[in-house]
C-alpha cells in the first residue's frame, strides 16, 4: 500500500513560522529525523537566482516543522546541481553550477554538532585526481566512501577512465565547451583521497540529471540526459568488484525516459522512482516501484496526476517514508514561466512503526485521551504534543 500526503506551508492564519522559498536543483540529506536542505535556484521575471549559501533549511519529518539556520565557515558559492550525501553524521557536498561555471570542490558539514552549530568546511588538502568540474551528477555511499557517477561539465585535462562526449550546443553563445561523462570517482573522507576504479562490464553511456541510489553492495542508476535524449535504462554497479551490469533487462513495461527525477531504495528488494522531465519537455508526476528480484517495474496507479515534479529532492525517513521537497512543476526550461515549488510530498510506502501508529491514534483522539497524557513520561508527552500540533497545522 502507498499513501501520498502533500504538505503545504503554513497559511497566514497559522502564524509566521518560516518556510523556505520554492527552488529547484537544491540538495537534501536526512539525519536524526530531519531533512537538511541547501542551495538551488529559482527563476524570476528577469533571471535565474541562486539561493543564499549561508542558509540551511531543516525539516523535522515527524512534526512537519521548518527551521532556518545561518551557516558559518568556508561557505561554498551559491549553486544548483550539486550532489550531497550524509556519511556517519557528516554532510558531504561535491560539484554544482554557480554564476561563473562549474565546481569540483568538496565541502563538509558535521551535523552531529547540532543545528545551532552548522559550519561549512572546505575539504583540503586532498590527494589523488579529483573529478572534473561538473553538476547534475549522482552519488552512491558504500563502506563510508562516496562514489560519484556521471554529470555535465568541463572536459578532463588529464586522463580519466571512462567517456566524455562534447555538447555541441555548449559552444554557443558563450563558447565554453562542456559535455556529458560516465566517469566513476571514489572519495575516501578518512584519507581525503580521490581515486578511479577500473570497472568491467558494459558501462552506461555518458549522462547527466540521472538518479542514483545504493542498495546493499550495488549502486543503481536510472535514466538521465545524453545528447538530445532522456533515457529509460536501468544499470547497476557492483561496488565490491566494480563490474557494471549493462542495461538490466526488465519484464513488462518500463517508465518513460526522463531526467531530473528521483530514485530511492525503500526496502531490501525495491526502488521507488518519481517524477522527472521527458525528451518532449513535459514534467512528470508518475510513481514506479522496481522489484530487483523480479526485475519488473510496477506503476503506482493511485499517485495523483496533479503533482508533477522535477529536479526535486527525495530523502528516506526513519519511518521508511519518501519525503520530497521542492522542484519544478512546469517546463523548467521555460524561464520565468517555470514554477518552482516549496511544498513537501510524502510517500508512505511501508507500514508505519508501532510508535507512529500509536502517536497517530492519540492525535486523532485528543478529546477522548487528552486527560490521561499527564500519566505518561514527560518525554513521551512532549512528543505527543508535537505530533498533535503538526496535525493541527496541516503538516
Amino acid at each position: 500500500m502507498m499513501i501520498v500526503r502533500r504538505c503545504p506551508g503554513p497559511s497566514k492564519e497559522r502564524g509566521k513560522r518560516p518556510i523556505p522559498s520554492g527552488r529547484s536543483g537544491h540538495v537534501a540529506v536526512s539525519h536524526a529525523g530531519c531533512m537538511f536542505i541547501w542551495g538551488g535556484y529559482l527563476a524570476n521575471e528577469m533571471m535565474d537566482v541562486y539561493l543564499p549559501s549561508t542558509e540551511m533549511w531543516i525539516y523535522k519529518m515527524e512534526t512537519g516543522e521548518w527551521q532556518k539556520k545561518v551557516v558559518i565557515g568556508e561557505c561554498p558559492l551559491p549553486m544548483s546541481g550539486s550532489c550531497a550525501v550524509c556519511v556517519s553524521g557528516k554532510l558531504f557536498m561535491f560539484g554544482g553550477h554557480h554564476g561563473s561555471g562549474n565546481s569540483n570542490e568538496i565541502f563538509m558539514m558535521n551535523l552531529e554538532r547540532g543545528i545551532d552549530q552548522l559550519c561549512w568546511v572546505k575539504v583540503s588538502p586532498i590527494s589523488g585526481q579529483p573529478p572534473t568540474s561538473k553538476d547534475k551528477l549522482g552519488c552512491w555511499v558504500y563502506q563510508n566512501r562516496l562514489i560519484f557517477f556521471g554529470g555535465y561539465g568541463y572536459p578532463p585535462e588529464e586522463h580519466h577512465r571512462g567517456t566524455f562526449e562534447f555538447d555541441e550546443a555548449s559552444f554557443w553563445p558563450v563558447n565554453v565547451s562542456r559535455g556529458w561523462n560516465n566517469h566513476v570517482h571514489v572519495f575516501d573522507p578518512e584519507t581525503r583521497h580521490w581515486s578511479q576504479p577500473v570497472t568491467t562490464g558494459n558501462a552506461p553511456v555518458p549522462r547527466a540529471a540521472h538518479a542514483c541510489t545504493t542498495l546493499g553492495n550495488y549502486g543503481y542508476v536510472f535514466g538521465g540526459r545524453f545528447l538530445n535524449s532522456r533515457m529509460d535504462d536501468l544499470h547497476s554497479l557492483n561496488l565490491d568488484t566494480w563490474e557494471w551490469s549493462g542495461k538490466i533487462d526488465v519484464h513488462g513495461v518500463t517508465p518513460i525516459g526522463r531526467s531530473w527525477h528521483s530514485l530511492t531504495a525503500v526496502s531490501s528488494n525495491h526502488l521507488f522512482l518519481y517524477g522527472g522531465f521527458t525528451t518532449e519537455r513535459e514534467p512528470l508526476g508518475d510513481g514506479w516501484i522496481f522489484s530487483i528480484r523480479e526485475r519488473q517495474w510496477t506503476r503506482i496507479t493511485h499517485v495523483p496526476e496533479n503533482m508533477p515534479r522535477l529536479w526535486h529532492s527525495a530523502c528516506l525517513s526513519e519511518e521508511g517514508e519518501v519525503v520530497m521537497f521542492g522542484g519544478c512543476s512546469t517546463n523548467i526550461l521555460g524561464g520565468e514561466f517555470s514554477e518552482h515549488c516549496n511544498d513537501i510530498i510524502i510517500f508512505s510506502i511501508q507500514p508505519r512503526s508501532l510508535i507512529r501508529l500509536c502517536l497517530d491514534a492519540v492525535a486523532d483522539n485528543e478529546e477522548l485521551l487528552g486527560r490521561q497524557w499527564d500519566c505518561l513520561p514527560q518525554t513521551l508527552v512532549s512528543r505527543i504534543r508535537q505530533h498533535v500540533a503538526s496535525n493541527l497545522s496541516g503538516s
